[in-house]
């Protein structure tokens, strides 16, 4: 045993200190009963000393202290050394693929002398390596070899920049005839696929022995997962448990090193993103990364044409772009991983070297820009437009939504002339005179909507000669509206992308030394929802390429190999066996023989094939067999986890010890009764129903006793049998019980024992709803429903009131206080009891208001048959006068439109329901308690039936005489009360005075 901090040992001096600091332990508490007070006074106190602790406990202290300092000194058992295994046929596997460069001159001398020690015992040797070879050809069975030829072999061997491929060597040891040999693996450490079937091929062969390389460093630097302007790579390691500081090479096209960037890897990480923070003149002339020290194909990162950021500029129009619907929302998503975008305004714009400037609907508007514009692109610049509402011509004020079909035209008819065009509204005969690549026709043409017969249209093909080539069209991308072009004969050559009906979508032309490029629709997502897909960022990645004179093609394009890299990470002329790869396979292509790491294609169509550009994580392999050091040894086991553990274990123990020891638990009591035999046991239990009893006494903190909520309940008013809800204060003080729709909680005795759960909240205590009282009938009821939430609804999409679903409640047997305004449809058979009318007088005097509707007018007490038309409400007149006898209402008068209540939202002159110019009769303005505010509402315009909305969302009920309009006033008359009952006189107030004198002015 050796350690590794052997300073730590000195704590092994304090013992004798914690021998004399443990030596003593409190005395056990005694149980004393204690007599009468006259007897207190003659006890004496006694003096209690510390006695000695057991021997027993001080060793096993003494041993968690012992076992503490062994740990922290780090103690490690070193591994034995291997014999040899066998004495047939000696087969050497060797890991020589991508991971293997770190480490692989000490992995050729391991083989070397592996080879030579098998050629001195005479043994015959077989050799295989994992990787592919470079000439493409399948790996074949070894063959007994001498052992200069293996040497020689070894000598001349260099990493291959591919992966390994065990499974084609399992496959071909297969084909070798049974032999009682041994097998030596130096493995790289990396999982593959095809393990489970190449451990099994070795073992077959004999008993494996695999080496491992403790110092070697499995990294791979691979591109990033999503790109930006700053996170240019991944590095990818195998985890360990310390961190790693490492240094990133940042190289420039003339080999030149640009920055060396610092990266610490945590400890068990297993990737980290690689920040490359330049300016972006500097990193658009990087040409490749590399990790300092550790020379790979792995570590070796190249860069092509596409991954640099090209400045490109967004012309605002100096307004704020509104997210998600502004012109450059989507552009500046779209342009940001892969350009380097400046906006701004033309002027400022022009002033800068730009090769792109993208322009939206509406920002050429001023002839001299335009003008200036034209001279840019006159010069080599590239303009790309997207047009809009200003450009197909729309009129000031006119609804640029395509729903709706009162600013919308049918599929193919004019809306619109724009100014630059013809006063006869043709083409112009040069386009170009106004920024546009052909000349277009008037307004916009609709694609699908309310107003045409057409259906949205999906884009066609890309032409070859299209820098879009190559592109993949999703399915659900459509147009839903465009400008249109005006037919010439050289439109098709004019068109880089089309709809399936032909149509341009992107137009160009050539202007000077540069081009005009436009977008047939805009660069919101009003008119296509093509902004909102993976082609529109790849159709403007292309023409920012194309403009800079950069073609990487994405399609069958065959691309030969120019430069790869060999395994050391050095580029140079391919392999003999590299073959070209097709443009649209190198995001899907590995690395292989016939196509290894490096450059591909001319320089204006360069393309990167990297070594780790299809790994996305590194694992590590499952051992084949016994694990040795390069030196033939087993690993190191380190002892210091056992050591800390044994001390944990030791004081856990202690701790149980001397709590059971106040308890009064010795080890003589446990020997005396026991016989030795259940002492063990007994500490055992107590130690497993510790945390029982904890959790025990921890139990009535988190259920307290529910005897309070028990008497509360029983504190409510008579049972009677109907669904009612939580208590509250104030309907026990009332006398009547609470209630909610849907919950059924019965009131109980007050001797009754209390319930066990919670009291229910009732859902009227959590939101404000209206409420309704439940006639019996069942078609009234539904109206009152139908017509609350009605008119709850349309309250919530006019104002800043939020209503929840009207509740159907009894007076007398619901608690009435949660709701503000409750519904009342008188029927002939209404007969209020003592109980309803308490309680209904209550609501009144704590602030509720009383709509009551007699739902049209009692025909056999009308004398004058001339008036306004109502429905018949035949007994209702005595119903109503039944129902009121007991209520406090105060005097009352006809409403008029000078009172509060109609002006509280809306300004209204007239009241009606389904029924109009019936009375509506409040109380006497100072007749009223609560600040003046009317208890009581009532009327005969039946206002449920015009409010009603069914499941479906429509309005069941006709509205006699004006239809809609009626409904519309019955919806502010609604509106109007409820304000009026959750606000009471807000609206009375003196400052509101002067704007309801303009208001009335207006």
């Amino acid at each position: 045993m050796i350690f590794l901090a052997p300073l730590a040992l000195l704590g092994l001096l304090t013992l004798p200190v914690v021998w004399w600091l443990l030596r003593a332990t409190p005395p056990t508490p005694r149980s004393q009963i204690f007599p009468a007070v006259a007897l207190l006074r003659t006890l004496r106190p006694h003096q209690n000393d510390a006695v000695r602790s057991p021997l027993w406990l001080l060793l096993v202290r003494l041993a968690a202290v012992a076992c503490l300092v062994l740990g922290l000194a780090q103690p490690v058992m070193p591994g034995d050394r291997l014999p040899s295994t066998g004495h047939g046929p000696f087969l050497l596997v060797m890991d020589d693929g991508l991971f293997s460069a770190s480490d692989w001159g000490r992995r050729i001398a391991t083989a070397q002398g592996l080879v030579e020690d098998a050629d001195h015992a005479g043994r015959t040797i077989l050799f295989a390596r994992t990787a592919p070879a470079a000439d493409g050809h399948e790996i074949q069975p070894p063959a007994p070899r001498a052992a200069v030829a293996v040497r020689q072999e070894l000598d001349s061997m260099r990493p291959a920049p591919w992966r390994t491929d065990r499974a084609a060597v399992a496959r071909a040891l297969s084909k070798l005839p049974h032999a009682d040999g041994s097998v030596l693996y130096l493995a790289d450490g990396v999982a593959s696929p095809g393990d489970d079937v190449f451990a099994r091929a070795l073992r077959a062969f004999g008993p494996v022995q695999e080496i491992h390389f403790p110092d070697a460093s499995v990294l791979a630097l691979a591109p990033a997962a999503e790109r930006n302007s700053t996170q240019m790579a991944r590095l990818l390691a195998l985890p360990q448990p310390a961190p790693r500081s490492l240094s990133v090479r940042v190289h420039a096209q003339d080999g030149g090193t640009l920055a060396v960037l610092p990266l610490v890897l945590p400890a068990g990480a297993a990737q980290a993103d690689v920040p490359v923070t330049l300016p972006t003149a500097v990193r658009n002339r990087i040409d490749q990364l590399s990790l300092a020290g550790q020379t790979s194909a792995a570590t070796t990162l190249l860069f092509d044409e596409g991954d640099r950021l090209r400045p490109v500029g967004l012309m605002t129009s100096g307004a704020a772009d509104t997210p998600l619907i502004g012109p450059l929302f989507y552009l500046r998503r779209a342009l940001a991983p892969t350009a380097d975008l400046h906006e701004g305004t033309p002027a400022t714009l022009l002033a800068q070297p730009l090769s792109v400037i993208i322009a939206p609907d509406g920002t050429l508007a001023n002839p001299a820009i335009r003008q200036k514009v034209k001279d840019w692109v006159k010069k080599g610049g590239t303009l790309i437009r997207f047009a809009g509402p200003a450009l197909a011509g729309t009129q000031h004020g006119a609804n640029t939504d395509g729903a709706d079909a009162a600013s919308e035209a049918p599929a193919g008819d004019d809306i619109d002339t724009p100014e630059t065009r013809t006063a006869a509204g043709g083409p112009s005969a040069d386009p170009t005179a106004d920024l546009l690549p052909v000349a277009l026709l008037d307004g916009s043409r609709q694609l699908g909507g309310t107003m045409t017969w057409g259906a949205p249209q999906k884009l066609a093909a890309f032409d070859a000669t299209s820098p879009f080539h190559g592109l993949d069209i999703p399915a659900d991308v459509t147009i839903s509206r465009q400008v249109l072009a005006s037919p010439v004969a050289d439109l098709a050559a004019h068109s880089w992308a089309r709809l399936a009906d032909g149509t341009p979508l992107v137009t160009h032309a050539a202007l000077g030394k540069g081009d005009i490029i436009l977008f047939h629709v805009s660069s919101t997502a009003d008119w296509s929802n093509l902004p909102l897909s993976g082609l529109f960022v790849s159709m403007l990645q292309r023409l920012t390429d194309h403009a800079n004179g950069v073609t990487i093609p994405a399609d069958d394009t065959l691309l030969a190999p120019v430069l790869t890299l060999d395994g050391d990470g050095v580029l140079g002329p391919p392999p003999p066996a590299a073959r070209g790869l097709k443009a649209s396979d190198f995001a899907r292509t590995a690395v292989s023989p016939a196509h290894p790491p490096g450059l591909y294609g001319p320089r204006a169509a360069r393309r990167a094939l990297n070594a780790s550009s299809q790994i996305t994580a590194l694992a590590p392999a499952t051992p084949v067999g016994t694990v040795t050091s390069p030196g033939g040894r087993r690993p190191d086991t380190a002892l210091a986890p056992v050591f800390l553990c044994a001390a944990a274990v030791l004081l856990l123990l202690d701790g149980l010890l001397v709590l059971a020891m106040r308890t009064g638990l010795s080890l003589r009591s446990v020997t005396k009764h026991g016989s030795g035999k259940h002492g063990l046991p007994l500490l055992l239990a107590g130690a497993l129903t510790l945390p029982v009893l904890a959790s025990a006494q921890s139990a009535p903190a988190r259920h307290p006793p529910t005897g309070s909520a028990g008497a509360s309940t029983g504190a409510t008013g008579t049972d009677t049998g109907t669904p009612s809800g939580s208590t509250s204060a104030s309907a026990s003080a009332s006398g009547f019980s609470s209630g909610d729709n849907g919950a059924a909680v019965s009131s109980l005795p007050s001797s009754a024992p209390a319930p066990s759960g919670p009291t229910p909240v009732p859902g009227a205590a959590l939101e404000t709803r209206l409420a309704y009282v439940i006639t019996g009938h069942d078609d009234i009821d539904t109206v009152s429903r139908q017509g609350l939430q009605g008119l709850s609804d349309y309250t919530n999409a006019r104002t800043s009131a939020m209503l929840g679903h009207p509740d159907g409640v009894r007076p007398g047997q619901d608690d009435l206080s949660y709701y503000p305004l409750l519904y009342w449809p008188i029927t002939p058979d209404a007969a209020p009891t003592p109980t309803m009318t308490a309680a209904l007088t209550a609501f009144m005097a704590h602030g509720g208001i009383v709509l009551i509707d007699t739902q049209g007018q009692d025909s056999g007490s009308q004398t004058d048959a001339s008036g306004p038309y109502a429905g018949d409400a035949h007994g209702t007149r005595s119903a109503l006068r039944r129902v009121t006898a007991g209520l406090p209402i105060p005097p009352l008068m006809t409403m008029t439109d000078h009172h509060l209540l109609a002006h509280t939202f809306y300004m209204l002159h007239e009241f009606p329901g389904r029924y109009a110019e019936q009375p509506v009769w409040v109380a006497r303005e100072g007749e009223a308690e609560n600040d003046d505010v009317s208890p009581v509402i009532i009327g005969s315009a039946d206002w449920a039936h015009a409010w009603a909305v069914d499941e479906s969302g429509n309005t069941p009920f006709a509205v006699l005489p004006d239809g809609a309009d009626q409904r519309q006033l019955a919806y502010r008359f609604g509106v109007n009360t409820i304000i009026y009952a959750l606000t009471g006189n807000y609206k009375a107030d003196q400052v509101h005075v002067p704007m309801l004198l303009k208001r009335l002015g207006e």
